[in-house]
């Protein structure tokens, strides 16, 4: 079992940076992927980014190309989300994930709220 909790949530205006962090209780076969979904307001939740174990590859939706990195720590057992040039629509519930596979994620934390004002 792995449980993942999230930081770094706020409140920033469009324009801004912001930097969440996703502590797992442990590295096991179910962190070799980690990666970061969200959830805005009246729609379904959405891929954003994925890690493999040793850093590469990495995988991001569209959206968030060019303007959010994805990087880990496995000394920590943490993955971090740094995100720049933030726009209103990226607001949203950030959740972390982890799993076999940059495809695959089978466990999630209670996410953490990214508020972009415009």
């Amino acid at each position: 079992q792995v449980q993942l909790v999230e930081t770094g949530g706020g409140l920033v205006p469009a324009g801004g940076s912001l930097r969440l962090s996703c502590a797992a209780s442990a590295r096991t076969s179910s962190t070799s992927a980690m990666g970061w979904f969200r959830m805005a307001p009246g729609k379904v939740r959405e891929f954003v980014t994925a890690i493999w174990w040793s850093g590469s590859p990495t995988r991001y939706s569209d959206p968030v190309k060019g303007r959010f990195t994805i990087s880990r720590d496995n000394a920590e057992n943490t993955v971090f989300l740094q995100m720049n040039s933030l726009k209103p629509e990226d607001t949203a519930v950030y959740y972390c994930a982890s799993g076999p596979s940059l495809y695959n994620f089978n466990y999630w934390g209670q996410g953490t709220q990214v508020t972009v004002s415009s």
